[in-house]
């Protein structure tokens, strides 16, 4: 079994959405340091609207991308994801029909939070419990028994430390682009979770960082 990250970011925060920026490989290569450091076998960068490349190794890297629609964030992962999200808030069954086009798995990422893709009527290969919410599982696990879809991880780090705390277990013979995307197919995945030391620290500090932030934008015109 392998374990693989599938959802995080290079940088702390999406603005500008879906616009590369300088520090993208250093957050990469921030993010592989703490994978190696917490034993990850794969992680997959997604930011917004934009795919980050960047060389295999260890561990290995899994092409992403999150695409904001118009019902929500949906997360493609696999051998050849969209570079750009070039339509704006496109629907969702386009991505998903784009993504198995071009070989990937399309997963409705964290689908309580600012989202109602999982009412989209679409074949989604997975749907996601956040490392943000992980307490959310139950009801996730109901949307996958709905839809005859497996649960997937992913912690939508922002920070290093966040890491791995929700990932996916996949069961494969090797660890590639394709061999995940036909795990996620054939249901040989489930959600694995960890607890960390620094969670305790820096935990709180990030989400109070995110409650100011979140006040700003409802208060602040513009």
């Amino acid at each position: 079994m392998y374990a693989v990250d599938l959802h995080l970011h290079t940088r702390p925060f999406h603005n500008p959405r879906g616009a590369p920026t300088a520090f993208d490989p250093y957050g990469a290569k921030l993010m592989a340091a703490t994978a190696r450091n917490r034993g990850l076998d794969g992680l997959a960068l997604t930011n917004h609207d934009y795919s980050v490349p960047y060389s295999n190794g260890d561990p290995v890297f899994v092409p992403g991308i999150e695409v904001t629609t118009q019902h929500g964030h949906v997360l493609v992962v696999g051998p050849d994801p969209p570079r750009r999200t070039h339509d704006e808030n496109p629907h969702p069954a386009d991505v998903v029909e784009d993504a198995h086009e071009r070989g990937c798995a399309a997963i409705i990422a964290h689908p309580f939070r600012d989202s109602s893709v999982m009412k989209v009527d679409a074949p989604f290969d997975a749907v996601e419990i956040n490392g943000k919410h992980p307490e959310r599982k139950p009801n996730i696990d109901r949307i996958a028994e709905e839809r005859g879809i497996p649960v997937v991880g992913g912690s939508d780090a922002h920070f290093p430390f966040e890491l791995g705390r929700v990932h996916t277990l996949v069961d494969a013979d090797e660890l590639t682009p394709e061999s995940l995307v036909a795990a996620i197919r054939d249901g040989r995945v489930e959600p694995g979770r960890r607890t960390y030391l620094t969670d305790r620290i820096l935990l709180p500090m990030y989400d109070a960082i995110h409650d100011v932030r979140d006040f700003a934008q409802r208060t602040i015109p513009g």
